[in-house]
């Protein structure tokens, strides 16, 4: 039994080689007789194999814009290198290895034992993912690797490079058509030759015109067949797809009116949400301001019960004085007393009426003293008391003011919960988030309290 061997570059699709995309001529039904030998997260691997190598190299850089912060970044954008490459192997074609014969199943097997060694013949080429398909005509398997060599002598010491990953392997190039990678695809079908044989299967060489005959390019011209019935197909649909077309203009013409509808109602929530908002905002700024006040009222009010309480005492004492002037009229030592029949006048002035007189004008003087003290201490309280009143009278006011701006923000409030009970709470919620941010610079733009508390 003789088969040709495939061997080709393919495109790096890993969504579809693990099928996270069915392609039209892959058979869903089959898909579960692909093999994966493995799939590893790419970014990981690169950080894998060359995050070390990253930090020796960031190390030696004197300028920061010389540093790589991210080596996978870089070879993304970067013209050089590409990320990863794939190969793909194929044996037979869809005539003689058909994977719903039992030569497909052959072919299965070689290129599973064909896989096995393929890690350890490479070092150089990391494969992060492999995939053999059985859901497609012929059985074939993509394998997905990172080349890299290590010891560099420019970039990083372990960095990407196919070329000088094939040439560590060995594959040094030579003429123009016998490149490295030619060289290592021809060596991998020897492998895989080799793998042919155990099983009973020769590696049938065609020319040089069809031996780099690809997967690819046989999918190509098997394309090209189904465009062709394709084209057929749909010259004799267009009266259908015509219909549909017009079924899906008058049912576009339908949605646009609902969906401007909507949005009117969308708008109309969105506006009483914010102003909800707004105004729950400003109840409780409302709210604290009030209890702001009743508490400085509270003080105030404590404050003048105190200044009443020193009045009360200056009264007190101006009674408790109006006392004493009583007994200078009635205490015999506040008396002048009679001259004896013997005393002469100036005995009688010196021992008895001068010692009264200078007693009575140290009692004026202190009186004097402390009834221009009480006068003035009289007139900042009864100013301190004014001035407080004329406060308490303004909080008192503020008080009230806040009190009816917080029952208005209440029906407001009431006018929302009667919207959300016509609408359903989760359409309120979706317009809810969707004008968050406006919400947020509304917030922030929005003028201080023109009402602050004067100290």
């Amino acid at each position: 039994m003789e088969r040709t061997i495939s061997g080709m570059m393919g495109k790096g699709s890993v969504n579809h080689n693990t099928r996270a995309f069915t392609a039209k001529n892959v058979d869903k039904e089959r898909s579960r007789d692909n093999v994966e030998f493995c799939h590893s997260d790419i970014k990981e691997v690169y950080h894998t194999l060359f995050d070390e190598a990253l930090e020796r190299y960031n190390a030696k850089q004197k300028r920061s814009d010389r540093k790589i912060n991210d080596y996978y970044e870089k070879i993304r954008r970067g013209k050089q290198e590409k990320l990863f490459y794939e190969v793909i192997f194929q044996i037979g074609n869809k005539d003689d290895m058909n994977v719903n014969s039992s030569e497909g199943q052959l072919a299965k097997d070689i290129l599973c034992e064909f896989m096995e060694q393929f890690q350890k013949r490479n070092p150089n080429l990391h494969v992060f993912s492999s995939h053999l398909h059985m859901d497609e005509q012929t059985p074939h398997i993509h394998i997905d690797f990172v080349p890299f060599i290590r010891n560099s002598k420019r970039g990083l010491d372990t960095r990407v490079s196919l070329k000088g990953a094939l040439s560590e392997q060995g594959f040094k190039g030579g003429t123009r058509g016998m490149k490295e990678w030619n060289q290592w695809i021809e060596s991998e079908k020897q492998e895989l030759s080799k793998v042919m044989g155990r099983y009973g299967v020769q590696w049938k060489q065609l020319g040089t015109h069809n031996k780099h005959l690809s997967v690819l390019d046989f999918e190509k011209q098997e394309r090209q067949k189904e465009v062709v019935a394709l084209e057929q197909t749909i010259s004799g649909s267009k009266e259908e797809l015509s219909d549909i077309l017009h079924q899906q203009i008058v049912a576009g013409q339908e949605t646009e009116q609902i969906r401007k509808e909507g949005e009117a109602i969308r708008q109309e929530v969105s506006e009483l949400t914010a102003t909800n908002h707004l105004l729950k905002e400003q109840t409780e700024t409302l709210t604290e301001d009030k209890e702001k006040l009743l508490s400085e009222n509270e003080k105030l009010e404590k404050q003048q019960k105190r200044l009443r309480q020193e009045l009360n005492k200056m009264v007190q004492s101006k009674e408790v004085m109006e006392r004493n002037i009583d007994a200078y009229d009635e205490d015999v030592k506040w008396q002048l007393a009679e001259p004896g029949t013997l005393m002469s006048a100036k005995a009688y002035r010196d021992k008895k009426a001068l010692p009264l007189v200078e007693k009575l004008k140290e009692v004026v003087k202190n009186l004097t003293i402390k009834c221009v003290q009480l006068t003035e201490q009289s007139k900042k309280l009864t100013a301190k008391v004014n001035g407080q009143q004329t406060q308490i009278s303004r909080l008192t006011d503020k008080v009230m003011e806040q009190s009816d701006t917080i029952d208005r923000l209440q029906e407001k409030a009431a006018d929302l919960g009667r919207l959300e009970r016509h609408l359903s709470r989760e359409q309120v919620q979706l317009i809810v988030g969707q004008k968050a941010l406006e919400q947020a610079e509304r917030t922030n733009k929005r003028p201080k309290r023109a009402f602050e508390m004067s100290r």
